[in-house]
């Protein structure tokens, strides 16, 4: 069960199963399951504040974001705010596969913590709008435009793949070192059923700068 507790950052939870989507026996639709931890103050669990991090790029203010582009894979998709469903994170409706969707309950891209950004592998026609994101390499740029006119440019730090029954919730979810990005689709082999592929893929960068 997820509970809120605060602004801008997350109150980790352990695995909550599968996410069971409408539709979810189409191949490669389901991002299967982790539990979102719900909003915390970073400093909620401790008696003692540590000292402020010294960034390389320091956090901007909040704004929603709009779109996402990563040039290296041609992706160019318009962003949608999903929250919860269930205790897990939502996903955009599986009628609109080119759409990716920002978990709004937690930090907007650029600012301090992981902003996490979720998106079909493929859908009931073919691929979808992260169909190519285990392609990303290190160093590849990630630019996400936001409301308030600002760009928000990423470098990828690397990507990884994890089984959907080990999803590492903390270091997705957890890690306020500075301002970072989570992109998360499905991967590995197909399985059917509710947990459709076996894999999620996870994209991680950290925020370079702004245009």
């Amino acid at each position: 069960m997820i509970r809120k507790r605060g602004p801008h950052s997350y109150l980790l939870a352990g695995l909550a199963g599968l996410l069971v989507l409408a539709g979810a026996a189409v191949a490669g639709i389901g991002l299967g399951s982790w539990a979102a931890p719900a909003p915390a103050s970073p400093a909620a669990s401790s008696a003692v504040r540590p000292a402020a991090p010294v960034f390389r790029v320091p956090p901007i203010k909040r704004a929603t974001p709009t779109r996402v582009r990563i040039p290296s894979i041609g992706v160019n998709a318009k962003l949608i705010q999903v929250g919860l469903d269930k205790g897990d994170v939502a996903l955009p409706p599986l009628e609109k596969p080119s759409l990716a969707g920002w978990y709004k309950p937690g930090p907007a891209p650029g600012e301090l913590g992981p902003s996490i950004l979720v998106g079909h592998v493929s859908g009931k026609k073919g691929p979808a709008v992260f169909y190519k994101l285990g392609e990303v390499k290190p160093g590849a740029t990630i630019e996400v435009t936001r409301a308030d006119k600002l760009t928000a440019l990423f470098r990828v730090d690397g990507v990884e793949r994890f089984p959907k029954a080990k999803f590492p919730t903390a270091r997705v979810f957890g890690e306020y070192t500075g301002p970072h990005l989570r992109l998360i689709t499905c991967g590995g082999a197909y399985v059917g059923g509710a947990l459709g592929y076996a894999d999620n893929v996870v994209v991680f960068a950290s925020l370079v700068g702004t245009r």
